[in-house]
This record gives structure tokens, C-alpha cells and sequence, in this order.
């Protein structure tokens, strides 16, 4: 089998909230969504993160009703979320059984993919929620926030990712929201990640400095498995490197996306 990478569309989550402070409607998002689910995306990042304080503070709108609405219309790929932990998509860190009740609902509510994280690396915040996707049945990616410290060494990273994999992990997505994970630090890392992962690796990045699709290049050439892309109409800037770009710069080599890159052109329109 071709050793393809992955591609994770995030312009209905990560794009929009990145560039236009997550102001899509659901009106806007839902007659795109059928078209979305023909390309071959491993998944759509469509839920979490800023979306739900906006569906309700900003938008007017149910939050729950955007997520089956969606579900409807996704019948292919995986919808995927982000979630912050114990802090669920609030401000605040929320009880054992707030944090359970809430991930079980937005597996009920159609999503397959939930992405955990703590801005600290503490990963007593992931336990709960990681425990209660598992229990559910959704797929648990658990995150690497990246930084850079006198602390924050590749073997910092390689016992973290250990660690997450030891909670049960499904999968591990370096999460460099900072877009500061340089190309060649970045190869360097998703090697040594690699070497004691048996779960697929995923790397997330912002184009905020200018170098994400430089990096991408070479977590590619590392073995990456999975790279986080939004449509070039919600890409670049603050969000992530352009999905049609990045399955440009891949195709007809070993890590070809196979994208259909007629349907992504139609999206970006």
C-alpha cells in the first residue's frame, strides 16, 4: 500500500476561528458540507475549540443543532473536535461529571474524533475526558502542546508522548499553535516521536511566522502520518497552510494525498 499522508480539513473550525473570529454561521458552513465529504479527508476538524462560545454568545445559534446538522450531511468522513480538557469549551475547569456527560453528548451528537489538550502539558487535565471518549467509543487524540524552554527538550517530549500513549491514546497530534516548530526541529522531532509511537502521529501547525508548509514538508519527509490543512479560503495568515497547496507539493511522490483536487477547487469558490 502507498504510504499516503493524511490530510485534516479545519476551515470549519480552526480556519474560521483563526481568521474571522469564528464567525461562520451554520448557514454558511451547511450547503458545502456534502461536497466537503466527497474529497477523501481523513477527517473534518467542524466543532469545538472557539465554536461553541460563539454558536452561543455571538451567533444566535445551538451549538448541538450546528453538530447533527453536519452529521447529517458527512456520511464519508470523520468529524473530528477540539477539546480543552477538564476545561470541556468553557473558561474554567468543570467537574468529573460535566467533563464525562459532555464528551459522551458530543459523541451521541456525531463526533468521531475528539482532541484533547492542556495548554500546560498537565495530563492530569486529559484523564477524564480521555477515559470518558474511550468509554464512548470515540477515537482519543491527545496533544503535545509545543513550546520552546530550557524544559521543553525532545526527550521532554518523547516521555510525554509515551505517557499519552500509555492512557490510551488511538492517536497523538503535536500541537504547535504558536507556528513555531521550525522545518528541520520539526523533522527531527516527529523522528524521535515515531521511534516509540506505535500510534499514528498528526501535526498541527499555524502559518502565523511564515514556515508551516516548510514544516510540513519535512515532518512528511519524517514519516508524519497525518497534517492538519484548511482551504486556501480560510488558510494562511493566523490559520493553517493551504489543503490545496500542501496536496500539491505531494502529488506524484510516495506520500501523495490523492485528493481530488476538482472538488477542492469547487470549495474554495
Amino acid at each position: 500500500m502507498k504510504n499516503k499522508v493524511k490530510i485534516t480539513e479545519t476551515c470549519l473550525r480552526d480556519g474560521h476561528q483563526s481568521l474571522i473570529a469564528t464567525r461562520l454561521t451554520t448557514a454558511e458552513i451547511l450547503p458545502i458540507v456534502e461536497k466537503m465529504d466527497e474529497v477523501g479527508y481523513h477527517a473534518l476538524e467542524v466543532w469545538g475549540g472557539a465554536t461553541f462560545d460563539a454558536c452561543i454568545r455571538f451567533l444566535n445559534e445551538d451549538p448541538w443543532e450546528r453538530l447533527r446538522e453536519i452529521k447529517k450531511r458527512a456520511k464519508k468522513t470523520k468529524l473530528q473536535m477540539l477539546l480543552r480538557g477538564q476545561n470541556l469549551l468553557g473558561y474554567r475547569h468543570y467537574a468529573d461529571d460535566i467533563v464525562e456527560e459532555f464528551v459522551k453528548k458530543s459523541i451521541e451528537n456525531g463526533i468521531d474524533i475528539i482532541r484533547i489538550f492542556d495548554a500546560l502539558n498537565d495530563t492530569r487535565n486529559l484523564k477524564v475526558a480521555a477515559e470518558a471518549t474511550k468509554k464512548y467509543g470515540g477515537h482519543c487524540q491527545l496533544s503535545i502542546a509545543y513550546t520552546i524552554s530550557p524544559v521543553h527538550t525532545t526527550e521532554y517530549y518523547k516521555e510525554l508522548a509515551k505517557e499519552m500513549e500509555g492512557m490510551g491514546a488511538d492517536s497523538i497530534v503535536i500541537k504547535d499553535m504558536a507556528g513555531i516548530l521550525l522545518p528541520e526541529t520539526g523533522y527531527n522531532l516527529v523522528k524521535e516521536l515515531k521511534s516509540v509511537l506505535s500510534v499514528p502521529l498528526e501535526l498541527h501547525t499555524h502559518a502565523t511566522s511564515g514556515i508551516a508548509s516548510m514544516l510540513y514538508l519535512r515532518a512528511v519527509d519524517a514519516g508524519v502520518d497525518i497534517i492538519d490543512t484548511g482551504i486556501s479560503t480560510f488558510a494562511g495568515g493566523t490559520a493553517q497552510p493551504a489543503t490545496e497547496s500542501m496536496v500539491r507539493t505531494f502529488e506524484g511522490g510516495e506520500r501523495d494525498p490523492e485528493l481530488n483536487l476538482t472538488l477542492l477547487k469547487e470549495i474554495a469558490e
